[in-house]
């Protein structure tokens, strides 16, 4: 089973049948997702080499607990003060089109044809964010591969970041 899943913007209105109901006020503010990836494994994607072997340990972690897999790719943000010069900063979606090629490549990959996936685009802070869908979605662990490059000494690793605030196990593939 295959799939791909894209957020819409938060802003974005949706049509209301009868704004006069009275269960409006008990609809839940996210989205329910799918029973199936319930208790499942997130895994961080971004098509860099250690996220391939995040992917291919978390296919395994899947295989073997017999539960979803829940692909996240999280989109840049860049924020407006770069282009506009005004305070405070605010942040705006960059459109991200590596998204729709990573989820190609994904679709036709033969190694996810054992286990149910869904792809996640996320836009914001990677940490966050991917604690927000193992929230979601009610994840067993989240699974990350390991930065190697200046960034992560200076800033701070993704992984390193993750393991400190997460409200699940993570694991961190080298």
């Amino acid at each position: 089973m295959a799939g791909h899943e894209f957020s819409e913007p938060a802003d974005r209105k949706r049509p209301v049948a009868d704004p006069t109901a009275a269960d409006l006020q008990a609809a839940p503010a996210s989205r329910p997702c799918d029973p199936a990836f319930q208790h499942g494994v997130v895994v961080g994607f971004d098509g860099s080499t250690s996220s391939e072997r995040a992917l291919a340990y978390a296919i395994g972690m899947a295989c073997r607990t017999r539960s979803g897999l829940i692909i996240v790719h999280v989109a840049n943000r860049l924020p407006t003060t770069v282009w506009a010069g005004c305070e405070p900063p605010v942040f705006v979606d960059v459109p991200d089109h590596r998204t729709e090629v990573l989820g190609l490549e994904l679709a036709c990959a033969e190694y996810l044809s054992e286990v149910p996936w869904i792809l996640v685009e996320r836009g914001g802070d990677i940490c966050h964010e991917l604690e927000e869908v193992g929230k979601e979605y009610a994840a067993d662990a989240i699974v990350v591969g390991s930065s190697h490059g200046i960034v992560g000494r200076l800033f701070g690793s993704v992984a390193g970041r993750l393991a400190k605030r997460a409200r699940r196990p993570v694991v961190v593939i080298p």
